[in-house]
């Protein structure tokens, strides 16, 4: 339902109804409480679109690369300051927060590990001796096991608090927090480059339909109280 169009329409009725029958006071409350929907709905209106003659309309397209540059605002100063990276990276009790690597780490290939584990030992004073067995095809069976247990030690490495600290004092360097804030910054601006001024004023009427509906009531409702007072007195 659409309170706007609603409103607009109850209070003209009241305003006819008022001059047909020769109502003061219903025509008093009909139009005053007309004037109260119709402005706030006109003031609704000019936030989104350009009225022609009126200055100031349309204020959200108009003031579409303020509002950009008001989000990445928000963002880098109150999500990636250098204080909260600083407590997203420690939990409560002030140890290093403990990261789950492990889907990361079974994504890995390690198979370049165990290629260049064999390079070793194949030009270790080993050498010799893998050629009498086979050469490196005869390690080829070892690669998946080795695979998998140098992945277990991995995770379990990661999962230390040693290994967490040393990640937190990594990070927490100012170069690295400058770093990745630098990376942020860019990868916002390339997500905004993508705002057109239309995305923006249907986000926005999205996110506010409902609530500046009851503003055409609300103006509708206190414009007709305004009437009446104003008949009685």
């Amino acid at each position: 339902m659409n309170k706007s169009l609603v409103t607009n329409l109850v209070t003209l009725l009241l305003v006819l109804c008022g001059y047909v029958f020769n109502q003061a006071l219903l025509f008093s409350v009909g139009l005053f409480a007309l004037s109260g929907a119709f402005t706030n709905w006109l003031a609704v209106h000019m936030l989104f679109e350009k009225v022609p003659l009126l200055y100031g309309s349309g204020v959200i397209p108009a003031k579409f690369e303020e509002f950009k540059a008001a989000i990445k605002t928000l963002i880098m100063e109150q999500f990636f300051t250098e204080e909260n990276i600083n407590k997203f990276m420690s939990e409560q009790n002030g140890h290093a927060h403990h990261f789950e690597l492990t889907p990361i780490i079974e994504q890995v290939d390690l198979s370049p590990a165990f290629d260049s584990l064999v390079d070793v030992v194949q030009n270790s004073q080993f050498g010799g001796m893998l050629a009498m067995f086979g050469g490196t095809e005869a390690l080829e069976p070892m690669k998946q096991p080795f695979v998998e247990k140098m992945k277990a030690s991995m995770i379990e490495i990661t999962q230390t608090d040693d290994f967490n600290e040393l990640l937190k004092a990594q990070i927490a360097k100012p170069q690295v927090i400058g770093e990745l804030q630098h990376k942020v910054a860019t990868i916002i601006d390339a997500r905004l480059l993508e705002l057109t001024p239309q995305m923006v004023k249907e986000m926005v009427q999205q996110m506010i339909k409902a609530h500046l509906g009851w503003l055409v009531v609300w103006g509708g409702v206190f414009g007709g109280l305004f009437g009446l007072v104003a008949n009685m007195i």
